[in-house]
């Protein structure tokens, strides 16, 4: 049996430019572990499996498995949760293995339980407590042909035995017209029972919530989910295409802060901004769906510039952001130490040809995953994909590798969460925006050249002390008598310039 390293080695020829990310599998064409080739031929005969119209979008690694999604955006893909064993790969270009069943990825007319079975899925994400999270958008389709079969429903599996252990479907209100959600992020709490799951809903312009111990969820609405009007138009593998309509879809989470909550960093897909609100924020109902309350808690981190379109991204537990750059076929990085700038946004790697739209990455442990996948060739070129080329590849590299050399790199905690890290950062109550200076690794809020006073025409409140929700779950912020109720409150340090430390991780 060949380990995974034996196809990390083989990867070191390929002949492509990429400096550090390692190929461990790539596919002209993809195919699927059916039980006999008698079966794949039938399939393939009755339009049940056509291989052009087969294309990788997310992926996720636990443990042996890693997983990739195939959405069914044409007739012919078979499955659309999959996973290859890494530990017993002995190609580079494996069959896709149904997840968890043949019979669970059934199209759902097709199945004995209607809408039970998998429809779509696009992104995907294993969680601490060894589950899957699979949001099945109940869609098959695409643009104006796009059904919706089944209702959107988050699928959860445990990982150790391979069985669905929850399905939840969105409740109406949660759903628009219009309405196509494709991306997730887990917040996993002080338990495996209190946890959240956040979807973006692209085109109807929306955050959901869903929380596993009440088993319900609510639907967030903000100005910053909306596309940019100005950033509509797309120019990647020579096609220029617009998807101006394009709103909030990469969205992942911070590492936690002292206080217990992490933020969300989210961002439209035609926009070169980044956005975020703190989880204090979704996870509360009444907040969440209230704009009048949560308006001002949503904040913006600042912008990636010229070409700085993106639809994924990811941040490891020492505060590194991973993301897709999509205009310069590339991997891009952050260090949340720096200012939010185009001068502060670094290369991990970069190639014409083997990165043409990096979908999906993801950090594993220390690791850096990404997957590849053309589709704007697939979608939007009349010729569409040459699969006598190679069409899909998927890469890893180990994270410090990955930053080492480019403007993130920097010191490293050996351990989750015990090197002081921040970013000192002011927030201007008027325009909702983010500045940053950059801060020392030893947290003092003090310094005068963070924010001057003068940026400020509105009183900002001293913080008092409050339990938090790491020491009392029930806790809710304080809220001064000239605040709107629910809302949580700006903070400042009483006889100090006031600096806003949403990205002060302990880590």
């Amino acid at each position: 049996m060949l380990k995974l390293c034996v196809v990390l080695c083989a990867a070191v020829s390929l002949g492509h430019g990429l400096e550090k990310l390692q190929q461990v599998f790539q596919w002209q064409a993809l195919d699927y572990e059916y039980p006999t080739e008698e079966m794949r031929q039938y399939a393939k005969f009755h339009k049940d499996f056509i291989p052009e119209n087969n294309l990788p979008v997310g992926i996720e690694l636990w443990q042996n498995k890693l997983f990739v999604t195939v959405p069914r955006w044409e007739d012919g893909v078979p499955s659309t949760l999959n996973y290859i064993p890494v530990d017993s790969a002995t190609t580079m270009s494996p069959n896709l293995i149904p997840y968890p069943s043949w019979e669970a990825n059934q199209v759902p007319s097709q199945a004995q339980d209607q809408c039970d079975t998998l429809t779509t899925t696009y992104r995907i994400k294993a969680d601490s407590c060894d589950r899957l999270w699979v949001l099945d958008s109940g869609t098959v389709g695409i643009g104006n042909t796009t059904k919706q079969i089944c209702p959107y429903a988050i699928h959860v599996f445990d990982l150790k035995t391979d069985q669905r252990i929850r399905k939840y479907q969105f409740r109406p209100e949660d759903i628009k017209e219009g309405t196509f959600i494709a991306n997730i992020a887990i917040d996993v709490g002080k338990s495996c029972e209190d946890t959240f799951l956040y979807a973006s809903d692209e085109l109807a312009y929306g955050l959901l919530s869903y929380s596993w111990e009440l088993n319900t969820s609510w639907r967030a609405s903000h100005g910053f989910f909306f596309p940019d009007p100005l950033l509509g138009e797309f120019n990647i593998a020579g096609l220029t295409f617009h998807w101006f309509p394009e709103g909030i879809f990469g969205i992942t989470l911070t590492p936690p802060e002292a206080d217990g909550f992490k933020n969300l960093l989210f961002q439209p897909i035609a926009s070169n901004s980044e956005f975020a609100v703190s989880t204090r924020v979704l996870r509360n109902k009444t907040l969440a769906e209230s704009v009048e309350l949560s308006y001002n808690q949503y904040v913006k981190i600042g912008d990636r510039g010229l070409d700085g379109h993106l639809s994924a991204h990811v941040m490891d537990h020492n505060g590194i952001l991973f993301f897709n750059l999509i205009d310069r076929n590339a991997v891009g990085c952050w260090n949340s130490l720096n200012p939010y700038r185009p001068e502060y946004i670094g290369h991990v790697d970069m190639d014409n040809e083997a990165l043409i739209f990096p979908s999906d990455v993801k950090v594993v442990g220390d690791d850096l995953w990404v997957i590849s996948d053309r589709m704007p060739i697939h979608l939007e070129s009349e010729a569409g994909l040459n699969f006598n080329d190679v069409n899909f590849r998927i890469f890893t590299v180990p994270i410090r590798n990955a930053v080492r050399g480019t403007v993130c790199d920097g010191p490293l905690s050996e351990t989750n969460y015990q090197t002081p890290r921040s970013v000192a950062q002011s927030y201007h109550v008027d325009n909702n925006l983010l500045y940053s200076t950059h801060q020392s690794y030893k947290p003092y809020y003090g310094q005068q050249d963070v924010a001057p006073k003068n940026f400020f025409s509105k009183k900002i409140f001293v913080r008092p002390e409050f339990p938090s929700y790491v020491t009392d779950p029930q806790a809710s912020p304080f809220t001064p008598s000239n605040q709107l109720p629910g809302a949580v409150p700006s903070y400042s340090p009483s006889g100090h310039t006031w600096s806003y430390n949403k990205f002060n991780y302990n880590n």
